[in-house]
Formats: structure tokens, C-alpha cells, sequence
């Protein structure tokens, strides 16, 4: 199972020039909301919308800035992930990312943007339902979860396999089930390395400026790597890969 970080690894360096070039819609996504006059914050490399406070200064114009910027950011989120698992696919095919790949990028964006989409409603959704209660944060972090596992393979199936959206998420939920300890690390990994980067940069940086290299860093470097991770995984279905 350790192979499988190796693997993502040597995809990662020995494409790193693509994978920089590749990541910059990662830092046009998470910088979106923040040129949005919507309330926000910065943690862990990421950017959150302050629900609480969004509920209670809702007017029209806000729930429109709300609605593009996620919008947009969805979409360069998905781009990222479309031209990264290109990198992948071309690998373990033994190809060359070619034009016809790069023809149907557009493609594959779309699909994967639109699993992004329905994602993003159901958390709204269940935030703005759960409310109330005064556990929505609690409650829109489960279902986010619950639902993160079900599409956790989906993007890759749609980049490597073609595969339509609602078959994608089916065959994700099927192989997540069947070998749960490709996300299990990935978890863990993830876990592990944004905490101890987080940590440096507070250390050298301080506080207020960390958030912001945080924020470049991971989108540049760490989510990157574990989007390989995602599609390298999703390679490992097939048992000749596996060894």
C-alpha cells in the first residue's frame, strides 16, 4: 500500500514543470471568494464562507456574488483537476498528453464540474435546513464527508475512463467500498502534511501572513500531489498496476 504514495510521487516530480502550470486554476479557485465582498476566512491552505454571518446579512446582491463566485471557482477547481489527471492518464498509458486530450478538456471540465456543482448545492442545502438547529456546521460536515467518499474517485473516472458523471460517482462509491485503504492514507496523508505545513509557515511567517502563503503553497504544490494520489489510486484497479 506505501507504493502507492511513491508511485504519486514520481508522477509528481517527473512532471513537476506541468503540474506547476496545471495548478494555477487551484490558486484562481481559492482566490475567487476572496475578491468577492463576501465574509470569509483562511485556514489550512483553504477558503471558507462564513455561513453564520451570511444568514444574517443575505440581500440579493450577496447571494449573487455568492452564487458567481462559486460559480467560477468550481470551475477553475475542476480544470485543475481535469489537466492533472491528464498527467496520470498519459503515464500509465505509456502516451504523450496529446491534442485530442487537450481538445476534450472542455469535456471532461464539464462533467467534473457539474459532480462539483451538485456537491456544493447539497451542502448549501443541508447548511441552510440545518441552520436552525444551531448544529448546522456539525451536520454539513458529515453529509460533506459522506458525500466526499461516494465522489472520491469520480473526477478520475471521468479524465481516465470517459465515464458519464452518475456512472463515475456509482463506480466510485463501488471501488471506494471494495479498497477503502487507498482513501484511508490519502486522508491521513492529507492530514498529516497540511497540518505540519500549516505549522511551519505560522512559525516563520506569523500568524496573519502564514493564511495567504498557505493558501499559494497548497494550491501550487500540496493539492496537486493528491490529485495524482486520486487518479494513481484509481489506476490501481487494475491488478497489473497494482505490483
Amino acid at each position: 500500500m506505501p507504493s502507492i504514495i511513491y508511485d504519486s510521487l514520481e508522477t509528481y516530480a517527473e512532471n513537476i514543470k506541468l503540474v506547476l502550470l496545471f495548478s494555477i486554476p487551484f490558486v484562481i479557485a481559492f482566490a475567487i471568494p476572496l475578491l468577492a465582498p463576501v465574509p470569509t476566512y483562511i485556514t489550512m491552505g483553504s477558503t471558507f464562507l462564513r455561513t453564520a454571518s451570511t444568514f444574517v446579512n443575505i440581500n440579493m446582491f450577496n447571494l449573487a456574488v455568492i452564487v458567481v463566485s462559486v460559480f467560477f471557482s468550481l470551475l477553475f477547481l475542476s480544470l485543475a483537476f481535469v489537466a492533472i489527471s491528464f498527467i496520470v492518464k498519459a503515464k500509465r498509458t505509456y502516451g504523450k498528453i496529446t491534442r485530442a486530450m487537450i481538445e476534450s478538456i472542455e469535456n471532461y471540465t464539464g462533467k467534473v464540474f457539474l459532480i462539483f456543482i451538485i456537491y456544493s448545492a447539497i451542502l448549501i442545502i443541508v447548511n441552510i435546513v440545518s441552520y436552525p438547529t444551531g448544529y448546522a456546521g456539525a451536520i454539513t460536515s458529515i453529509v460533506g464527508f459522506v458525500m466526499f467518499v461516494f465522489i472520491f474517485y469520480a473526477p478520475s473516472a471521468i479524465v481516465i475512463d470517459n465515464k458519464k458523471v452518475f456512472r463515475a460517482i456509482k463506480d466510485s462509491a463501488r471501488l471506494v467500498f471494495r479498497e477503502p485503504q487507498y482513501l484511508i492514507i490519502w486522508l491521513l496523508l492529507g492530514i498529516v502534511v497540511l497540518t505540519v505545513s500549516d505549522l511551519f509557515f505560522i512559525i516563520v511567517f506569523g500568524t496573519v501572513y502564514s493564511r495567504y502563503i498557505m493558501l499559494i503553497f497548497s494550491s501550487l504544490f500540496l493539492l496537486p500531489y493528491f490529485v495524482i494520489f486520486q487518479a494513481e489510486a484509481y489506476m490501481k484497479r487494475f491488478p497489473i498496476l497494482k505490483h
